[in-house]
Order: C-alpha cells, then sequence, then structure tokens
C-alpha cells in the first residue's frame, strides 16, 4: 500500500514514520523547501518553538526505531520573568529554591496551583492527551472519575487568582495553545504543570536539530520528500479521496494523511470554513548576534497584562506588548502574541519591528548585527490566517481539538497542532504519530 503526507513539520515526520513502520510506501509533499514546519529555522535563528517538554514523546518515535533522541539538557531556572516595577522570579526545578523567592503568601499560592495543575494534568492526560480523540463515552467516564477536578465551571483567570505577580505568571500558559488567557477555562491550567512539574529540555541546535533528526530517521527507513510542492486541491468521490494535486503534478495513494492546518485541507478539499473564533497568532523578531550570550529563556511582562489581552481581543496589535526572549549563543528569537489576520489593517512590519527592538532595548539590550521580522502575514504560509493553534481555546467545549477525521473521508487523516491533542512540539508529534495509527487500523475506514 502507497500513502501520502502532506506537511514535513513535526506532524507530517511523525505520521510518516508510523506509515512506514507498517510497511507502506510513503511519501510526504512539502511546500517548504526543507523539514520543520514553523521550526525550520532562518540562518541559525530559530523561528518557532526554541525549548521541549514531554521528551518521552519524541524518545518513543526514536526508539521505535531502534534510535536514540539527541541529548536534552535540563533547563533551570525554567524560564526568567521579570515586571516593569523591577520583580524578577526564576523557578527552578528544584521546588524549595523557587519557593525561597516568594513571599509567605505566594508560597503558599504557588504550591496550591501547581498542584491543581498536577491534578488536571493528570486527571486529563489518558482521555485528552495520550489517547484518540475522545467519543461521548469517554468524555462522560471522564466527566464522573476526573472531571469536577478540572473546576469546569470556573475561568483560568478565576482559579488562578493570587496577586499581581503569580496571576499573570499563571496566565500566560494557556497561551501556549492559542488562547486568550482571559478567556481561557480553568482545565487549561494543566499545561503549567507539564513546564513546572515535569521540566523544559534545551537540545543542541534547537528545535530545528529535533526535526533534522527524524527527517533522517525517515530516509533511513525509505521515506520519500517531494520538497517546493504546494498543494492546490484533494480530490475525493463518494467518501473516498481520490489524489492530491500539487503546483507540480498530481499523486495518488491508498492512504492519506495532511499535517497542515485544518483549515487549509477544509480548503484543499472545497468544504467550508468553520465559523468559530480563531486562537491568537504571533510577531516575532529573528535576531543574528555580533557577540555570543548565554543560553536563557525570559518574559518580560506588560505593564497591564489585561489590557494588552483586550487590545489583542479586539484586533488590535499591543503597543505595551508582553516580550518572549530566546537566547542561544549567536541567535536570538523574540516573540510577541498578536491578532490573527483579520479586517483591522495591521501596522506595517519593519515599524511594529522596530518598536519592539526599542522596548527589548530597554529591558534586555543585546549586540544585534541582523534581524527579519516574521509577522501573522509571514506565519499565514502554515497557519490558517496566522492564528498559529487554529481554533480558539475558549469556554469548556472550546479545549477540545477537532478530531482526526474529515467529512466522512475513510482513508484520511488530519493531524498536528490545529486537532486533538492540540498544539506545540510534542503534542504535535503525538498527534502524528496517533493519528496515523488510527488510520492504519480502520479509524477512518469503519
Amino acid at each position: 500500500m502507497k500513502a501520502i503526507v502532506i506537511g514535513a513539520g513535526f506532524a507530517g515526520l511523525a505520521a510518516a514514520l508510523r506509515l512506514r513502520k507498517a510497511g507502506l510506501e510513503v511519501t510526504v509533499l512539502e511546500q517548504l523547501e526543507a523539514p520543520g514546519g514553523k521550526a525550520i529555522g532562518w540562518e541559525g535563528v530559530p523561528t518557532g518553538p526554541t525549548v521541549l517538554t514531554l521528551p518521552e514523546i519524541p524518545r518513543r518515535i526514536c526508539e521505535a526505531f531502534g534510535a536514540r533522541l539527541p541529548e536534552l539538557e535540563p533547563v533551570s531556572p525554567l524560564t526568567r520573568y521579570t515586571w516593569p516595577d523591577g520583580r524578577v522570579f526564576a523557578p527552578e526545578l528544584n521546588l524549595e529554591a523557587t519557593l525561597a523567592q516568594l513571599s509567605l503568601q505566594e508560597a503558599r499560592d504557588y504550591q496550591r496551583l501547581l498542584q491543581a495543575a498536577r491534578t488536571i494534568y493528570e486527571g486529563a492526560r489518558d482521555t485528552f492527551i495520550e489517547g484518540a480523540p475522545p467519543h461521548p463515552a469517554r468524555l462522560l467516564r471522564y466527566a464522573l472519575r476526573d472531571g469536577l477536578k478540572a473546576h469546569p465551571t470556573r475561568s483560568l483567570a478565576a482559579l488562578v487568582q493570587s496577586g499581581p505577580y503569580l496571576t499573570p505568571f499563571f496566565l500566560r500558559f494557556a497561551t501556549y495553545l492559542g488562547a486568550n488567557p482571559y478567556r481561557a477555562p480553568a482545565v487549561l491550567h494543566n499545561i503549567a504543570w507539564v513546564e513546572l512539574g515535569l521540566g523544559v529540555f534545551h537540545l543542541a541546535g534547537g528545535m530545528r536539530a529535533l526535526a533534522d533528526r527524524l527527517y533522517a530517521l525517515a530516509l533511513a527507513q525509505g521515506v520519500q520528500f517531494a520538497f517546493g510542492h504546494r498543494v492546490l486541491k484533494i480530490w475525493h468521490r463518494r467518501g473516498w479521496v481520490e489524489g492530491v494535486e500539487t503546483d507540480q503534478g498530481r499523486f495518488q495513494a491508498d492512504l492519506y494523511i495532511s499535517a497542515a492546518d485544518r483549515h487549509f485541507t477544509l480548503q484543499w478539499l472545497g468544504l467550508p470554513m468553520p465559523g468559530y473564533a480563531l486562537g491568537v497568532s504571533g510577531f516575532a523578531l529573528l535576531l543574528k548576534l555580533s557577540e555570543a550570550v548565554p543560553l536563557g529563556h525570559h518574559i518580560y511582562f506588560s505593564s497591564d497584562y489585561r489590557a494588552e489581552w483586550r487590545e489583542i481581543a479586539a484586533g488590535r496589535w499591543p503597543r505595551d506588548p508582553t516580550l518572549y526572549l530566546h537566547t542561544d549563543g549567536q541567535a536570538a528569537f523574540l516573540l510577541v502574541n498578536a491578532p490573527p489576520m483579520g479586517r483591522a489593517r495591521p501596522p506595517e512590519a519593519e515599524d511594529y519591528a522596530r518598536l519592539l527592538l526599542g522596548r527589548l532595548a530597554q529591558v534586555h539590550p543585546l549586540p544585534i548585527a541582523a534581524w527579519r521580522a516574521m509577522s501573522p502575514q509571514d506565519y499565514s504560509l502554515t497557519a490558517y490566517r496566522g492564528a498559529l493553534y487554529g481554533r480558539a481555546p475558549h469556554g469548556l467545549l472550546g479545549a477540545l481539538r477537532p478530531g482526526w477525521g474529515v467529512a466522512g473521508l475513510r482513508n484520511l487523516a488530519q493531524v498536528g497542532g490545529t486537532v486533538h491533542p492540540g498544539g506545540g512540539v510534542p503534542l504535535s508529534l503525538l498527534s502524528g504519530w496517533n493519528g496515523a495509527g488510527w488510520l492504519l487500523e480502520g479509524g477512518g475506514l469503519a
């Protein structure tokens, strides 16, 4: 049997490996000229994710082929947080060292909220992360067993209310799934445990190095890659996909997996776009440095975090955004949250970039030799309207990601960060690997 995978990001690489392990001939179609998707990089500077959580997921994939994951270095402090008044908080892997930086009340709040995040994560893991997209019976079992522990009637903002510093600290984890944290459900608090409890890891060469390792593994297994192929249409008839048309020809197979943004897949199929709200986008600066700087992960909070998110919700670009800065040798990556592309006209990318460069110079001066901006327009190449995680995970049901099936097509699966189990490197890998397994086991054929 033959299979076609659309997209050579993390989900596509994992799906191709799973299909190849089952003995299928696999061809991966990718519009870019190299693997990695959002993590493809620019001349040694990262363009997307910078650190890894849940390393057991890529490790399991590598070990399925007798390979090893590249060496990972635990990061501690995890991230250094700075507020406009000069307050600094740098949580460590060691809990005592973390609590020593807090007041007595803050330490109580931190331990309470850390335990709440762990409870939600461990209760939800099998149903919403490791397993297939949950059907109603599984959702009911989860609701009866663990649902109340996830505070279903509360918002994230109400759950994590803990003073002027810890409140925005805990809120910002929901942005990792594309949420406006003031509109997110309390269940998204589980993300805090993944970083604060399970740890963050650094990989030499960043996430592009991980993509390259998986790509090399796929090549060694006989997966074929066709780079520079832009998909134009997915042909289907009577519940079956019959081929994929690209700007360089038509490809046919028995099974198909789209690891592209779900909205692009719907467009290629000629299906209507959903009417739900999209999650946030980002504006990034890719910085080449003239001198090497230490490895570091920094967040510089805005003067009014709630006001920043009101601007984004209104479709405006924040004038005083929270900065996420990753530094590593002679490269740095600066990211701020921004609204997805919409009706409002955004500022010119260069003007907004210079605003951010001015703010960066005030809080964290760097020896910048060259820079490049990435706006939502640029991210729209791999993310519909630049929304990095697809549907906005707002409200209790909004936190559920779409499943792997698409419009009843029996030989097609949709995987990646815009569907189950969610965005980010480890979950995208899990989506690709498990979604391909679901298709092979008849998930789309039943």
